[in-house]
């Protein structure tokens, strides 16, 4: 990675700590230079301290974005952590994104970006994967924590998938909560953490419901690495999801000593498949 690392890189930080997480290890690998591009009531104040610069903006401000990057001369860019979907359809957006958003037959989270991408790039600008600095943090299928499943939990994970999958292709939505072979709630316009408190409450007094998060198929891994970390671990423990179960090589494991201790504390399996 030393050998390629770009010598300025720009940020487009979302929410969560991801984006913390891909500075460390960029300027571990080499970058120079980090400039970052942070949005109001998104990104973490933290990623200041990790960033040579970082400047603020509301969603929708895309021309403002641009010029940000030409001006530090950033050539290379990542996207990282996700902004949240209500802030993402209930945008400002300036005359260049409201020019993009009008061209779009379709107006998903996964069409906008690719639209953002497409208008950075007439700039020179090349929005890249930002996995290369984050392989360390992507579970490959053997890793799991917590209690072993039951047989009817992992019958529940693989019918999960399979319903996960589907919607994922359909732009619904990538995760599902499961329980004894019955889809109990989707992923939608409300996100992974409002769809598990769903899934809970509907799973009944007792809880035990399978959560499965995956990535699409042909994902472009450029916008919407999907991932889980400890906030995760503990909207599961409130909602008495039991068993969480996400997509090997492909997932994203933010502050795993976190997840470990989550995991153990409210005895939580956490399964990569």
């Amino acid at each position: 990675m030393n050998n390629t690392a770009p010598k300025n890189l720009g940020i487009i930080a979302g929410n969560r700590s991801l984006p913390l997480v891909l500075a460390r290890e960029a300027r571990t690998a080499g970058v120079e230079h980090l400039v970052a591009v942070a949005f109001e009531k998104e990104t973490d104040p933290h990623l200041e301290s990790l960033v040579d610069v970082m400047k603020w903006l509301r969603v929708g401000q895309l021309s403002k974005l641009i010029n940000i990057f030409k001006e530090y001369e950033v050539s290379q860019c990542v996207m990282v952590g996700q902004i949240a979907p209500k802030n993402l359809f209930d945008l400002r957006p300036d005359l260049r994104a409201i020019k993009l958003l009008s061209s779009l037959k379709e107006k998903n989270a996964h069409s906008i970006f690719s639209g953002i991408a497409e208008e950075l790039s007439k700039e020179g600008i090349a929005l890249i994967e930002a996995t290369p600095w984050l392989r360390s943090a992507m579970p490959g299928k053997d890793f799991r924590l917590g209690p072993k499943i039951t047989e009817q939990q992992q019958q529940d994970i693989e019918y999960g998938r399979n319903i996960a999958k589907e919607i994922s292709r359909m732009e619904i939505g990538q995760s599902v909560i499961v329980k004894d072979g019955a889809t109990l709630a989707v992923e939608g316009f409300e996100g992974t953490d409002a769809c598990l408190i769903r899934g809970g409450e509907l799973s009944g007094k007792e809880g035990g419901a399978v959560a499965v998060k995956v990535a699409k198929e042909n994902h472009d891994l450029r916008f919407d690495i999907p991932c889980l970390g400890g906030r995760t671990l503990e909207v599961c423990a409130s909602a008495g999801i039991s068993v969480i179960a996400f997509e090997a090589d492909r997932t994203l494991l933010l502050n795993g000593d976190e997840v470990e201790t989550l995991s153990k504390r409210h005895r939580i399996s956490v399964i990569a498949v």
